[in-house]
């Protein structure tokens, strides 16, 4: 059983509700570019607790648990790691617009298992919030693959309010560019 395999059971027993976030959930949603390790988003702050791992606690595989401080976004990050093998990275959020990306995420396949994938919506969101050069670009090819992409600007447009300001001026500037 891989990494993955074992932190989804862990995260299922719990009901801790979750989502494929990061490169894995782009390459689901049709963008594809290499990365070493699966994201996974919560809201869920028990992740945080080093009991709440227990269960993996003699598997061989490696938790480490950082968490945010004042001027982190982000209440923390868990690293599931086995020698050898792709990391999981638990990125625990807490505003009610990450909560509504991983509850409209929609099963899919990710690394030979099924779980809960963030929608194309979902991942613009996450791409806007982190607003690096990767996201920046990231958030183009994301676009690219949208069905109906006029649809999904203007979703977007409607929910980045939800956002701090950085995001709302970075997607202002991507929606100049079309």
């Amino acid at each position: 059983m891989t990494a993955l395999e074992r932190v989804l059971e862990v995260l299922r027993a719990a009901g801790v509700r979750f989502a494929v976030i990061g490169a894995s959930g782009m390459a689901v949603r049709g963008v594809v570019r290499s990365t070493l390790d699966v994201d996974l988003l919560t809201t869920d702050r028990r992740v945080l607790r080093r009991n709440f791992w227990e269960p993996l606690r003699n598997t061989g595989l490696e938790i480490e648990i950082r968490l945010g401080d004042i001027l982190d976004p982000l209440l923390g990050v868990v690293t599931v790691s086995e020698n050898g093998g792709r990391p999981v990275d638990i990125i625990v959020g807490e505003a009610p617009w990450q909560d509504r990306v991983v509850n409209e995420a929609i099963p899919g396949t990710v690394a030979g298992t099924t779980a809960p994938i963030a929608t194309l919506l979902g991942l613009v969101l996450l791409k806007l919030y982190a607003g690096g050069p990767q996201d920046r670009w990231d958030i183009e090819q994301l676009l690219r693959r949208a069905e109906d992409r006029e649809a999904l600007e203007q979703e977007i447009s409607t929910r980045v309010h939800a956002l701090p300001a950085r995001a709302r001026r970075l997607w202002e500037e991507l929606e100049g560019l079309h």
